[in-house]
């Protein structure tokens, strides 16, 4: 009995933090503890939430060639643009050799996405002398011709530049304090700090224009020397909106090679909420008979084996989380199959148990045989469904791998929940209920 109550303790400690895990109900907040409410904190991918899709791919310049090597490089300058948006669980990943596919959940304007993961955003400040560009010019891929603003002619313009965007410590957007306009400043790290406050010393009375891709974005006068390598880009933004975008892409680094955008698709969160009522609706329809067969056929063992099915479900929705996992609807279909597996391994252990009743044994008796004997088949039954989620995770992108994952962690966990959590609701039930109670022994 002591090994019973120490059992059924652990269990209790597993589910309360599971509990803690999935719905956070207590909180510290101010060094004291806050009960929050049962809300989950399940990340819900694009097809659940809406968002954005967006296939970009690597071009090759006369400078550069889109290797893999150079859009695994890509990818993580758009990882760091991502991270800067603050997007709940995006999806970045390659597709063949040239190809990156990007998935934002909650983003419902796919302009502003594609403006700030598809931009090159090569940052660099040129020495212009004393000709000042006006916003929008453009120089020539060669960088010895700009291309003014029409009605303007083009002119002849060496680019001269004296640092770029990977001299940059950081870049935040703000308000002028005077004329009240949104502005970006920007501070140079290291050596770039330095050459910044000399060359600003040597040229007073003379332009550092600004560029971004070849674009002018400003082109101020240096009224001094400017010391501790900060500086302010400003004019033109139209909103606040616009300067921290380009904040953004400053404080992400620019691409090592351009990208265009060759597919891009918008999921609705109308679509996306639809989509999630339906699924769970399915969902919770399979898991009711699921839990109505379990009770007509084994009575109160089947009973014990669906609240072992819910314990199963609280730890696999902790497990996701703990892991940081988006749930798609992939991952449900992945959800509600593995629970049919939890089922499964209880089926298997009590048609054991009912056959060694059957045959004389003692209910405890029979508990243990029948546990002991179930073993090797829940066991072999598991690893090959192991073994095809590890396929579909190998050869698998994007949806297939989450449903892989999803399905290996619920194999596992419908293992632990059969084998131990069952175990100990039967052996704490066993020893009050009387075997028919159980319903072992009935014949069918």
């Amino acid at each position: 009995m002591r090994r019973l109550w120490l059992r059924l303790l652990v269990v209790g400690v597993l589910m309360l933090a599971a509990i803690q895990i999935v719905f956070a109900p207590i909180q510290i907040a101010r060094r004291t503890l806050e009960y929050r409410g049962f809300n989950p904190r399940v990340n819900l991918g694009l097809d659940l939430q809406g968002g954005s899709r967006l296939v970009l791919e690597g071009q090759d310049t006369p400078t550069v060639k889109a290797t893999p090597d150079a859009v695994d490089a890509a990818m993580r300058v758009i990882e760091n643009r991502i991270d800067q948006l603050g997007v709940v669980e995006p999806t970045v990943q390659r597709q063949g050799s040239r190809r990156i596919i990007v998935e934002l959940p909650g983003i419902q304007d796919p302009e502003r996405a594609i403006a700030l993961i598809g931009k090159t955003a090569l940052l660099e400040f040129v020495d212009t002398q004393l000709t000042s560009l006006p916003r929008g010019a453009r120089w020539s891929a060669d960088g010895k011709t700009v291309m003014l603003p029409p009605p303007a002619q083009p002119m002849p313009l060496q680019k001269k530049v004296i640092l770029t965007g990977a001299d940059l410590a950081d870049a935040q957007a703000s308000f002028d304090q005077n004329t009240g306009e949104p502005i970006v400043n920007f501070q140079f790290k290291g050596k770039g700090a330095k050459t910044f406050e000399d060359f600003t010393a040597a040229n007073v009375g003379k332009y550092l224009t600004i560029v971004l891709d070849n674009e002018v974005i400003s082109s101020p006068v240096i009224r001094d020397r400017i010391a501790g390598g900060s500086g302010q880009i400003s004019g033109g933004f139209r909103d606040i909106t616009e300067a921290r975008d380009l904040a953004v892409l400053l404080r992400g680094g620019a691409l090592p090679v351009p990208v265009d955008v060759v597919e891009r698709r918008s999921v609705g969160p109308t679509l996306g909420k639809d989509s999630l009522d339906r699924t769970l609706r399915a969902g919770m329809v399979a898991v009711a008979m699921v839990l109505l067969f379990m009770i007509l056929l084994y009575g109160t063992a089947g009973a014990l084996a669906n609240v072992a099915l819910a314990t199963y479900g609280l730890f696999l929705l902790a497990a996701l989380i703990t892991l940081g996992a988006t749930l798609t609807l992939p991952g449900i279909a992945a959800f509600i199959l593995s629970v049919g597996m939890a089922i499964d391994a209880n089926i298997l252990i009590f048609e054991r148990i009912k056959e060694e009743v059957r045959q004389g044994k003692t209910l405890r008796t029979a508990i243990g045989v029948g546990w002991s004997r179930a073993w090797s088949a829940i066991l072999d039954s598991n690893v090959t469904t192991l073994i095809g989620a590890l396929v579909l995770f190998a050869l698998g992108t994007g949806p297939i791998k989450g449903f892989a994952v999803t399905l290996a962690i619920g194999v596992l966990i419908s293992m632990f929940t059969a084998i131990i959590i069952t175990r100990v609701l039967v052996d704490a039930t066993s020893s009050v209920l009387r075997p028919s109670w159980l319903r072992f022994g009935a014949e069918r």
